[in-house]
């Protein structure tokens, strides 16, 4: 059986729906009910990764355990070393935590601390473990959707500063394969698109797959500072705006890893902006 944490999430969906239908068994996990139906034959446990205790249904049984940090999660909770013993004394022998590219090229921000201990963790547990360093994702654009439906507006900072975004649907893959599939353990991967985007290229193909145009307003970076801290933890806001506004050459290159691990390139930005477009509309 493969844990899914983070279920409801622009990753964990996918990557439920791929394992459920290559036979696997799933069990979905969150701290919130599920608002959909989820795949057939698919278990949802309602708990907190935050708390090794709650953990303790879904765990049991299981054979592989999939982390995904997110919200409150990425700024504290119990010790990442209680959680993973706890997964080894239930039975887990395969671990694939999603972390971030930014544990490796900026080892001292203090935005991914949390993702650095669970990284840690995960390398000293004893099971079979990989690690994916995404970049950033794709579907971050969501936070544009309310002004583009209202205004066919995208209003962000940093207008002409590319970074490689990559589609969640591509990290679920990618995840799929390494909690299905031999020879990963002790692997680390970069997931990233297939090529560095500017926000106001990004906006371009918002427009162009609308069908309407789409205005671009430059926010000032405590603009920007103020809106993100009203979904995320302001040191989270305040880490991400220094990749967005002042990303390093390693945090703006492209990653073969995806391709490597799926036969096939990485998508564009324009094909998440096509599967999501009912949220722009």
């Amino acid at each position: 059986m493969i844990v899914v944490t983070g279920a409801t999430g622009n990753v964990g969906r996918p990557l439920i729906a791929t394992l459920a239908a290559s036979g696997a068994e799933v069990t979905a996990v969150s701290r919130r009910p599920f608002a959909s139906e989820l795949p057939a034959g698919v278990r949802h446990v309602q708990a907190d990764l935050g708390s090794a205790e709650s953990m303790g249904e879904a765990l049991t049984g299981a054979d592989a355990l999939f982390i995904l940090l997110a919200g409150e999660l990425l700024a504290g909770g119990e010790s990442a070393t209680t959680l993973l013993k706890a997964a080894a004394d239930a039975g887990v022998r395969k671990v694939v935590l999603l972390s971030s590219q930014i544990t490796e090229t900026r080892p001292d921000a203090a935005s991914h601390h949390r993702l650095r201990e669970f990284e840690e963790a995960v390398r000293g547990s004893g099971l079979d473990w990989t690690i994916l360093r995404a970049g950033g994702f794709a579907s971050n654009a969501f936070a544009w959707a309310e002004s583009v439906r209202g205004q066919r507006t995208v209003m962000a900072p940093f207008a002409d500063v590319a970074l490689p975004v990559v589609d969640p649907a591509d990290i679920a893959a990618v995840a799929a394969v390494a909690l299905s599939e031999d020879g990963h353990a002790g692997q680390i991967y970069e997931l990233t698109g297939p090529a560095a985007v500017t926000p106001r290229e990004q906006a371009a193909v918002l427009a162009e797959v609308l069908g309407e145009d789409v205005a671009f307003v430059e926010l000032t970076r405590g603009q920007a500072l103020a809106h993100m801290s009203q979904f995320m933890p302001p040191p989270i806001a305040d880490g991400t705006l220094d990749i967005l506004g002042l990303p390093l050459p390693a945090e703006q290159r492209v990653s073969p890893d995806v391709e490597k691990l799926l036969n096939r390139p990485a998508a564009p930005f324009g094909v998440w902006v096509e599967r999501s477009l009912p949220a722009f509309k």
